[in-house]
């Protein structure tokens, strides 16, 4: 089980989040029904017994993977105790979701991360025994009838097989595994644990704690000033753990270049990439090209620049809207009419996908509004035998409502493969789980600017969409970008030092921003606010998602004959079962060329424009 989650949430800062202010609804058609899973206690019992009892089963094909008959076997018995644990977990953690201090909920949830665990335990012997055969025996059989099913899991042991090493160095190797993730273990307790958010007076003369939420808050506010002094103040703050920061990051970055040097990659960034079955070409053009269209996003700062009527542009003046606080507060959706204006935007799509939406609105696939205790933000998980579970805090915004459009992406992904592929090809590699969301937002901020009533409104939504693409599209690259530059200096055998990371920081910001942009001394310390960079080349896939899943549309939109729509839904139901840049290509996007990405940039400069030419109606310019 795994939630999938929107890119703002899943990049969201480090810092507790506090509890939306939204009025607390308890409807039960907005919750979930979790007796879809279970109806019973005596249900769930039933599957558990069965996972414990069967897990010897598995334990005992140890040592005996010799013959085909007995690899089908074992395959087909595992595949039964997977899909069940896979139910337990998901129920045990969604009862925990609903309310983290649920008692009852916490020991279910220790009780199945048992299960679970001794789960790893028995069947961790499968693959590297498969692994140790010949390379003759698994060719033969990947192209065998009775193992037909597992065809393409054959092809990447064979693949993983280069970069196995002997049974006793993989033994090493894997004793040796939980030190790497020691170091993301020390950042979180430094960033997490012992920061405490600082507290600054706020627009009412009340003290207020810059969270997450309040810190962005602050930075819209119109009074330039106040965005400064909680600007300033937020950064500062991450000055005392900026060495623990760094020496964290550096002992992660090592760690990866050490575990891709000794199972033969050339790098950490090649070893990420084989992970992901994705070519190097598909990095090296995603970086190559947005630094060509660099200028696109300076022109966006300059006009930023003309119309807040300022010398220059700093970190608190890119949040700020450039229309009145009360477009904003107009634009509120109550859920009914959130799921409304969602059904009518996803229509491109075809009928089968709108009717399946709408299902899952009137059958409590979403747990939609917040209330004390619950998890904070958004996500969407399921189990193979389940339908999906969409979480969310909705509180009537712009932003929930997108939200709400993105995790049906990835809910309608899972109903679409969960129906036509097996388990094992079931669910998404998070190259292509992202296209299924962001598709989902471009069609609705399509429908959106063409329903919009002022030029206010239109404004409004063009600053979003122009944020959306600079913060998934630019700014994931400029991540991508520090990440292949402090990746290639511990590899060249040079340290990482706080010092040496704000310097490198802030060179990027300056290139990525232009000439227009002030870089702020504090913004030096904004590396060290992504966890994301402890897990290697992870950013890069929301850019590469964000322009597939744009060109997809554009070809939707453009295409008269259905046949777009009809590649698209194909690729919802393709799953895992082959590579994220094949499964691409038959829906109608080669990631591969720089095309893509020079679409959505040229759409970008489309959007300033019109917003440029907005300003000038308005007088603004």
């Amino acid at each position: 089980m795994k939630r999938l989650c929107s890119i703002a949430l899943a990049l969201s800062i480090i810092l507790p989040s506090e509890t939306k202010a939204a009025e607390i609804k308890n409807d039960s058609a907005y919750t979930w029904n979790l007796a879809d899973i279970y109806r019973s206690e005596r249900e769930f019992t039933k599957d558990y017994t069965f996972v414990a009892d069967t897990l010897p089963l598995l334990s005992s094909y140890q040592g005996k993977l010799k013959k085909e008959s007995t690899v089908a076997q074992l395959f087909a018995a595992h595949e039964k105790v997977a899909r069940t644990l896979d139910k337990l977990s998901l129920y045990a953690q969604l009862q925990q979701d609903l309310n983290i201090e649920d008692k009852q909920a916490a020991h279910l949830k220790a009780k199945v991360e048992t299960l679970a665990a001794d789960y790893a335990t028995a069947t961790a012997f499968i693959e590297p025994e498969l692994l140790s055969l010949p390379k003759e025996t698994l060719v033969k059989w990947q192209k065998s009838n009775r193992l037909k099913p597992y065809a393409r899991y054959f092809a990447e042991l064979l693949e993983r097989k280069r970069h196995t090493l002997s049974k006793k160095e993989e033994q090493l190797l894997a004793k040796l595994s939980p030190l790497a993730d020691e170091a993301e273990n020390i950042y979180n307790h430094a960033a997490r644990g012992d920061y405490t958010p600082p507290t600054m007076k706020g627009a009412d003369g009340k003290a207020v704690s810059l969270t997450g939420g309040n810190f962005l808050k602050a930075l819209e506010h119109p009074n330039r000033a106040y965005r400064k002094q909680a600007f300033q103040t937020f950064f500062n703050s991450f000055e005392r753990i900026q060495n623990t920061a760094a020496a964290t990051l550096y002992a992660s970055v090592k760690a990866d270049e050490l575990y891709a040097k000794a199972r033969r990659y050339k790098s950490g960034l090649d070893a990420a990439l084989s992970a992901d079955d994705v070519p190097k070409q598909v990095f090296d053009n995603l970086l190559s090209t947005v630094n060509d269209r660099l200028p696109s996003l300076h022109r966006y700062i300059e006009l930023r620049k003309k119309a807040l009527q300022l010398e220059q542009v700093h970190n608190y003046d890119l949040y700020v809207p450039l229309v009145s606080p009360s477009v904003a507060n107009k634009m509120k959706f109550p859920i009914e009419k959130a799921q409304a204006l969602i059904l009518e935007g996803l229509k491109p799509l075809g009928n089968e996908y709108v009717k399946q939406v709408q299902y899952a609105f009137h059958h409590r696939w979403l747990d939609v509004y917040p209330r004390p205790k619950k998890y904070t933000g958004g996500y969407n998980t399921g189990a193979y035998d389940t339908h999906p579970f969409v979480l969310l805090n909705y509180d009537q915004s712009l932003d929930e409502v997108l939200t709400i459009a993105h995790e049906i992406g990835h809910a309608m992904n899972s109903v679409f493969t969960n129906k036509t592929q097996p388990y094992h090809y079931s669910g998404q590699s998070i190259f292509t789980a992202e296209v299924a969301s962001t598709a989902n937002e471009w069609l609705m901020m399509d429908y959106l600017l063409k329903q919009a009533k002022t030029d206010e409104e239109k404004l409004y939504l063009l600053n979003q969409q122009i944020d959306q693409i600079r913060g998934a599209l630019y700014t994931q690259v400029m991540y991508s970008e520090f990440e292949q530059a402090i990746h290639e200096k511990v590899r060249n055998g040079e340290s990482l030092t706080a010092e040496e990371l704000n310097k490198m920081w802030l060179r990027l910001l300056k290139k990525y921003y232009g000439p227009a942009y002030a870089a702020d001394s504090e913004t030096a310390l904004g590396w060290l606010r992504i966890p994301h960079f402890y897990d290697a080349f992870y950013v890069y896939k929301y850019a590469t998602s964000l322009a597939a899943s744009f060109e997809l549309v554009k070809q939707i939109k453009e295409d008269q004959t259905g046949m777009a729509t009809k590649r698209y839904l194909q690729f919802l139901r393709a799953g895992t079962s082959d590579d994220p840049i094949p499964l691409l290509k038959k829906a109608g996007v080669d990631m591969m060329s720089p095309k893509p990405l020079n679409n959505l940039l040229t759409y970008f400069d489309s959007l300033v424009n019109e917003m440029e030419q907005l300003l000038h109606k308005q007088g603004k310019l």
